[in-house]
């Protein structure tokens, strides 16, 4: 694994475009997005208001539901969670209360290197999108997993 150019976070019409999923979500048709994705509804740091984000599930267990902060500690979404862990998140149709948790960095390159093989398009383009070029090699993509902070978000009421 080689870091090639750590991505900043989208600006201008492509942040536009990463925002596309959230007003689906807003038209109720967050349904149609599947399990893979989840609307993250959060407090923004420094405004207190309510902010939302569309993210990737990477993984699920008994624990809650995971995601990865590809554009790293630097995220919006990753820094107001740290700050203010209570969130609600809907996957699907189902809409839960949850708390949000950093994963260390060993975990994190165990649920990386379980991706990789479950979503080998998915991970070869995240990786790009952060930044790293990889092998594809499952030592490569855990590499990756110990470089990006992964979040658990554990709900607080069990549905």
């Amino acid at each position: 694994m080689e870091i090639v150019k750590r991505a900043a976070p989208p600006t201008g019409l492509h942040r536009r475009l990463w925002r596309l999923p959230v007003h689906l979500y807003r038209l109720g048709l967050g349904p149609l997005l599947g399990h893979r994705l989840m609307l993250l509804t959060h407090t923004g740091r420094v405004s207190g208001r309510r902010r939302q984000a569309v993210i990737e599930v990477v993984h699920r267990d008994d624990h809650g539901y995971v995601a990865a902060s590809g554009f790293g500690s630097r995220a919006d979404w990753y820094r107001n969670v740290m700050t203010t862990p209570q969130v609600t998140i809907q996957i699907g149709g189902k809409i839960l209360r949850a708390t949000a948790t950093p994963i260390d960095t060993d975990e994190g390159a165990q649920i990386m290197a379980r991706y990789a093989p479950r979503h080998p398009l998915a991970a070869r383009q995240l990786c790009k999108l952060m930044g790293f070029a990889v092998d594809g090699s499952l030592e490569d993509y855990r590499e990756v997993g110990r470089h990006i902070p992964f979040v658990r978000f554990i709900p607080r009421t069990r549905p």
